[in-house]
């Protein structure tokens, strides 16, 4: 398997370069983030910033979450969220050209969450819109729009990875795949071995955290060790992020124990 950090989570009690620095000496060469701005569409300077760190550190970004909105104040994407069509796609275009210029090709779109004041197929038909045009946008470049069910946010409405077929079925587009995330599925009930088996075909990036804590694998309940072998026995490929809290210790340990 191919181990990219999320350096989002994982090593946040250092500014973000040394982050990647650190990953770079820990003997993995892959990072990736969520939205590392504090506006969907950052000048030059910033985006020059974050592509020299990387550069420096000698590692690839690999993957790169849209806007999500106020992460912080509980907004979970702006996918599905009529008030922010504008302010998403703005963003669109950001993150093209930062995949463009980092060599980025896999992007998380959050669907974000059902709106006061809209019905749920008002939402769903703008976040098909949405998702279709990112897909286009990215397609320039030979990306992939990447789609997740998330966690501990009422009124998130992908919670499985049969939620998100479903959206990328309307879609239709061809680069636009799962985000196979067991922390989010397992905490969320679903029948992680089921739905590997069933959706491996759609799976297109896969995150990793253990359950219950958020922790390392190991840390918790989940056969992780045994998901990764049946992965790569479907032929997957692709990274697998490590998108979990570690605090204390070495947070790479674990890997001398996996495939």
């Amino acid at each position: 398997m191919r181990y990219t950090v999320n350096c989002s989570i994982l090593l946040t009690e250092l500014p973000l370069p040394q982050r990647f620095q650190a990953v770079s000496q820990a003997g993995l060469s892959a990072v990736e983030l969520w939205w590392p701005f504090t506006t969907p569409t950052p000048g030059d300077d910033e985006v020059n910033a974050l592509t020299r760190s990387l550069k420096d550190a000698g590692v690839q970004l690999t993957g790169l979450n849209f806007d999500a909105g106020d992460m912080a104040g509980g907004d979970r994407g702006l996918v599905s969220w009529p008030e922010q069509r504008d302010r998403f796609r703005a963003n669109v275009e950001a993150v093209t050209r930062i995949g463009e210029l980092t060599g980025c090709k896999s992007f998380n779109a959050l669907y974000g969450l059902r709106q006061a004041g809209h019905t749920p197929a008002e939402q769903d038909a703008l976040g098909a819109e949405n998702l279709a045009y990112a897909a286009e946008a990215v397609a320039r470049i030979g990306g992939t729009i990447l789609l997740e069910p998330v966690s501990g946010c009422p009124g998130y409405p992908l919670l499985t990875a049969a939620d998100v077929v479903a959206v990328l079925d309307k879609v239709g587009a061809s680069n636009i795949g799962l985000l196979f995330d067991v922390y989010h599925l397992a905490t969320n009930g679903d029948d992680v071995a089921a739905a590997l088996h069933t959706y491996a075909d759609c799976i297109a990036h896969v995150q990793l955290a253990d359950v219950p804590g958020r922790g390392a694998p190991g840390t918790g309940e989940l056969p992780i060790t045994a998901w990764l072998n049946d992965l790569a026995g479907f032929g997957y490929d692709g990274w697998v992020g490590l998108e979990y809290k570690c605090e204390n210790g070495d947070p790479f340990a674990w890997l001398q124990h996996t495939p």
